[in-house]
């Protein structure tokens, strides 16, 4: 069965702290009636402090699509392949090891994808399949563990190569100040991941099944519309109980694998905000300190979209209290609104179904 290996996790060198985005936020958009509300919301995010690309300064400003989207392929050239090798490492692999490499990423535009240009440029094969994902959004970094999941069952014995890069902060609109927009300001992170999910052997999650679920009519609830001065990130006020409808999903998907989703050994779940942890907690009816790495990669990082479920995994292996066979459960949670799962046991070289 296909491994999930170690992640590798790499964050921006700048940061803004909480105290900080709320002293700008009252700045930039000082005497509007919905300030209020916005700054509870956002001291109600728990993010602590979150890494961004650029000086604060500079990410305040809007330098236009044009020059966003440049910065956008400067930092993620710059940022990825350190965290690959990193990576490939942690798996035991080498770049001519990969037979695919799915990117995903919703914060910048770049065609090729970057895909091309980490081919050339680190060494994989001219044969590896290319496998970008641009639209998911935060459910992409379980959508990429499942996509890799699929290839290696369809090519037994294959490596995939997952990356994800995310700089939100280059998605900052300064003149937005919808309840949406305003939160998401003191939500969102940048940080770049990735991992390997190897065909056969290694230590790591080994994922046996997954599967995917879309809340009917709720294509709109997260959205970006798409101007003159780049994405624009829309909310709907609904969003945050979207648990309670997913909650039942992710039970029955434990349920047909003959597993009690409440009963697990471990998680690592999309920290979309605090009440999405929170709710996924009581209607699973499990302690919340279950989603701890979850929790640990909100308050340090924020929401790094798609990164944040690589972000958890690479905690539970650093934390070390996996036990061979131990069960668990992947998910990220985007637009769509979309739900990415995965069941898997704990495996190594001399555990699991692959040896």
């Amino acid at each position: 069965m296909p491994r999930l290996c170690k992640p590798a996790v790499s964050a921006p060198e700048y940061t803004i702290t909480m105290e900080e985005t709320l002293e700008f936020a009252k700045q930039a958009h000082a005497g509007k009636p919905q300030l209020p509300l916005a700054l509870r919301l956002i001291r109600n995010t728990g993010v602590l402090k979150r890494h961004i690309v650029q000086p604060i300064e500079k990410t305040l400003g809007h330098p236009g699509l044009t020059e966003r989207n440049l910065i956008y392929e400067a930092e993620s050239k710059k940022m990825c392949p350190p965290v690959i090798e990193e990576a490939l490492q942690n798996a035991d692999m080498t770049a001519r090891d990969i037979d695919a490499i799915i990117y995903v990423s919703c914060t910048g535009f770049l065609m090729p994808s970057l895909t091309a240009w980490l081919i050339n440029k680190m060494g994989f094969r001219s044969d590896t399949r290319q496998i970008p994902i641009a639209q998911l959004g935060c459910a992409a970094g379980g959508a990429a563990v499942n996509r890799a999941h699929d290839f290696c069952l369809a090519h037994p014995g294959s490596n995939v190569l997952i990356v994800a890069c995310e700089l939100c902060s280059l998605c900052y609109q300064p003149t937005a100040d919808d309840i949406g927009s305003l939160l998401s300001d003191g939500l969102f992170g940048d940080a770049v991941a990735a991992a390997v999910v190897r065909g056969n052997g290694g230590v790591g999650i080994e994922v046996e099944r997954n599967a995917s679920y879309l809340i009917p009519n709720t294509e709109e609830w997260i959205s970006y519309s798409v101007r003159d001065t780049g994405f624009h990130f829309q909310l709907d006020r609904r969003v945050p109980g979207t648990m309670e409808p997913l909650a039942p999903v992710l039970r029955e998907f434990a349920k047909d694998h003959s597993w009690d989703a409440g009963k697990l050994d471990f998680y690592i779940v999309h920290a979309g905000g605090p009440r999405i942890l929170d709710d996924l907690a009581r209607f699973l009816d499990v302690d919340r300190q279950v989603f701890r790495h979850s929790w640990s990669t909100l308050t340090e990082y924020g929401n790094i979209a798609s990164a944040v479920v690589f972000d958890a995994a690479r905690r539970l292996f650093e934390e070390g209290s996996a036990k061979p066979d131990a069960t668990g459960m992947i998910a990220g949670f985007g637009p769509g609104i979309t739900a990415e799962m995965a069941l898997g046991t704990w495996g190594t070289d001399g555990t699991g179904t692959s040896n």
